[in-house]
């Protein structure tokens, strides 16, 4: 009989998740909106409605199987409890409510849905780290055993393996490279402190970046005319693709931080390989070249010239979907 693991990709909009099998083929997906439930504040309900649409999904199929476990990404996921802890993209505190117990932005996903499926093994990860997994089991990191990926969207996430195993710390929130200072006093972060890497090296960093450089440089550029809001990521790297100089500064520099920052890493992990993965990562060229240039320029001698810069195997729609299933398989 066919095994198959679901796979869930937590997000602040939608919770996407899909039947996948150790080959990493996916045979059925669907969504459910987050946003329906807004702060969380009706959790059982998204617990309950989520399972439901898990169990029609799975019913659907038209030949029969064995559910080897769920396997789930979510924000501030914490793998060593199952929960998800503050998540900041899915719970803000109502109005008149931020001093309220802090136990109740602690959520045990893992333990309520495996409920729901009579105790299946359910286990749970942030996404960065699911996505890591499944570059590990489904992508170009299959048979390596020291390696790093970073996830670039809206914000910095990452994950690091060592001897073949996931990195967690004693806490299970371990890998925050996002939130390493990069600019002492800098940019604004949306976890309280300034200077963090993912305020200049994400989507939303890159934007930054654009409109400081229009306020310093007096080249032409069609970027001039599009507001903050309406900017995207996407939207500069077809302008930088066209020559345009304001948006092949702001990719140069955003590779330049991205570059040094990892220099860095490799003295503390020593990986054979780095991937990039999400969505600035498909900018290509314009993103790998000049980090892999800054990365080396200040890479330790020891280092130099023995670390690759990889593109994700699993750059796809269904990547989280993947990753999150991934730690079914990973685990058996």
């Amino acid at each position: 009989m066919k095994k198959l693991a679901i796979g869930i990709d937590i997000g602040g909009i939608n919770t996407a998740f899909g039947l996948v099998d150790e080959q990493g083929d996916l045979y059925a997906e669907s969504v459910i909106s987050t946003k329906k439930y807004p702060h969380f504040d009706d959790y059982p309900a998204y617990v309950r409605d989520l399972c439901d649409a898990m169990r029609a999904l799975a019913d659907s199929l038209s030949f029969d199987y064995e559910l080897s476990g769920i396997g789930i990404g979510a924000p501030n996921a914490n793998y060593h409890r199952g929960t998800i802890e503050h998540p900041v993209n899915l719970w803000v505190y109502p109005q008149g409510e931020e001093n309220a117990d802090e136990s109740r932005r602690i959520f045990p996903l893992a333990a309520d849905i495996s409920k729901h499926f009579d105790g299946v093994r359910t286990v749970m990860t942030n996404d960065a780290n699911a996505a890591t997994i499944g570059e590990m089991v489904y992508g170009n990191a299959k048979g390596m055993r020291d390696f790093v990926m970073i996830t670039l969207g809206t914000g910095l996430g990452s994950g690091f393996v060592a001897n073949g195993q996931m990195i967690y710390g004693h806490d299970g929130f371990a890998g925050e490279f996002g939130h390493i200072c990069v600019e002492r006093g800098g940019r604004q972060c949306g976890c309280g402190r300034r200077g963090c890497l993912e305020t200049y090296v994400s989507a939303t960093g890159i934007k930054r970046t654009v409109f400081e450089l229009m306020a310093t440089m007096t080249a032409p550029s069609k970027l001039r005319d599009i507001a903050f809001n309406d900017l995207d990521a996407s939207m500069i790297s077809v302008a930088a693709e066209q020559g345009d100089p304001v948006a092949q500064e702001a990719f140069r520099f955003t590779g330049e931080l991205l570059g040094r920052a990892l220099a860095d890493v490799v003295t503390v992990t020593s990986p054979e390989a780095i991937f990039l993965f999400g969505g600035l990562s498909k900018a290509g060229k314009l993103i790998f070249d000049p980090t892999q240039w800054y990365m080396e320029e200040n890479m330790m001698f020891t280092f130099k010239n023995k670390v690759k810069l990889l593109p994700s195997g699993i750059q796809s729609k269904n990547a989280a979907i993947l990753g999150a299933s991934a730690l079914i398989w990973q685990e058996q």
